[in-house]
């Protein structure tokens, strides 16, 4: 008895409390939950979510407004990887039926990137339900600024549900992405890190005239409660959902930022995508680990150490071969600048190796992908003339203080 009452005991002091904490955070759905959904009464529902729109306590949007007698959801809308994330990231989505409510599901990733008339007829509200990483790249918010549009030309109003910015609210970083480069990865003139929330990043396209032809949507914000700017997801008390297959944490939200755009040079290098550390190494076979490790700690960046690592990936870059390189770990969430890490290692990887041009061992489409991931040709062209960073620093800097000060009237959070 007494053997199976200590590891109770134990259970009870160190791991219970983990499970039963109360959020801090209290989510967009559950304030309009508690609202008793009062913007949402009387109208035809679609939902743009997928497995990362729940509550805190993990139950799915979709389930919630489905269920509720004063909703009527009529439809569902599926960004990247899919209403139910059982789609890996780049792969195209045909629309179908959610087998567990017999709603049709629209793919917003496919053929069609925005709803089309088709989509939303019937429809009197859109309701936008999901977790992004707070990097220009990642896809959701594009879809989030298609689909108001969508939703002003069709005179459907529009909601977002509210939910963190995993960075937190006060980290910027980055240059604003150029006309020239804009795509479905840099849609709107933002930094690489934009410091906002879904909520509020919508209010910034809405108020800035970002949308198609002039037009504005009927834009209502649910907002959360007890989230402040300075928060780190970790700091939330919310529970992690995976939103794509390579963020399974919220601290790869960070390290995302460190080496995604890096990453885009997808013949040069492996960024942990693969392996089981996506995007918190930069390793190659021709790399000397302890070698590249030593010189990256050297550069004494803020809040992060390099640690030499050796792998061998199960797929994508170096499948099946043995890869040498550095591990990233973050010391400190709050200060580490994180964009500038992969331009660092890039410098680095020159000095140590001059023979290995990094973009000449990418593919020409893979080059013009970084250019559209880091919003500029700038950095490229730089970078391949004098691999140094101090030469792009100021470049990616030059855009930040103007968009704090314009982005400052879009804040919902102090």
């Amino acid at each position: 008895m007494r053997k199976i009452f200590l590891p109770f005991v134990l259970y009870l002091i160190l791991v219970y409390p983990v499970y039963s904490q109360k959020a801090k955070v209290k989510l967009g759905i559950e304030v309009l939950e508690e609202r008793n959904f009062d913007i949402l009464q009387g109208k035809n529902v679609g939902l743009i979510t997928n497995p990362t729109g729940t509550d805190s306590k993990l139950k799915s949007t979709i389930d919630i407004l489905f269920e509720n007698e004063r909703v009527n959801l009529v439809a569902l809308f599926g960004p990247e990887h899919g209403v139910r994330g059982n789609v890996e990231g780049g792969e195209k989505i045909e629309n179908y039926i959610d087998g567990k409510t017999g709603l049709p599901v629209y793919s917003l990733y496919g053929k069609n990137r925005k709803p089309t008339a088709e989509m939303l007829e019937g429809i009197d509200v859109l309701v936008y339900d999901i977790q992004d990483i707070g990097a220009r790249s990642y896809t959701f918010i594009s879809t989030l600024g298609l689909a108001m549009e969508a939703a002003a030309e069709n005179n459907i109003e529009f909601v977002v549900l509210d939910r963190p910015n995993p960075l937190c609210g006060n980290r910027v970083e980055g240059n604003i992405v150029e006309d020239s480069l804009r795509s479905f990865i840099g849609k709107y003139p933002v930094p690489y890190v934009y410091g906002l929330t879904c909520g509020e990043l919508a209010k910034f396209i809405n108020g800035e005239n970002l949308l198609g032809n002039g037009l504005k949507c009927k834009l209502t914000v649910v907002p959360m409660q007890n989230w402040t700017r300075e928060m780190t997801f970790g700091e939330t008390g919310l529970l992690w959902i995976p939103p794509s297959p390579h963020i399974p944490t919220w601290e790869t939200s960070f390290y995302y930022v460190m080496t995604g755009i890096l990453g885009e040079l997808r013949n040069a290098l492996s960024i942990g995508v693969g392996y089981t550390l996506p995007f918190k190494t930069i390793a190659a076979e021709w790399i000397d680990a302890e070698e590249f490790a030593r010189k990256m700690n050297e550069k004494k960046l803020i809040g992060m150490i390099f640690r030499p690592i050796h792998y061998t990936p199960y797929y994508a870059f170096g499948k099946g071969k043995h890869l040498n390189g550095v591990q990233i770990h973050i010391t400190d969430f709050k200060n580490a600048e994180l964009m500038n890490v992969q331009f660092i290692a890039m410098e680095v990887l020159h000095e140590l190796y001059r023979e290995k041009n990094l973009f000449e061992l990418a593919t020409p489409n893979q080059r013009r992908a970084f250019d559209r991931a880091v919003g500029s040709t700038f950095i490229r062209e730089m970078l391949n003339t004098s691999w140094k960073f101090e030469k792009i620093k100021y470049f990616l800097d030059k855009d930040v203080k103007k968009f704090r000060e314009i982005s400052e009237k879009y804040f919902l959070y102090k």
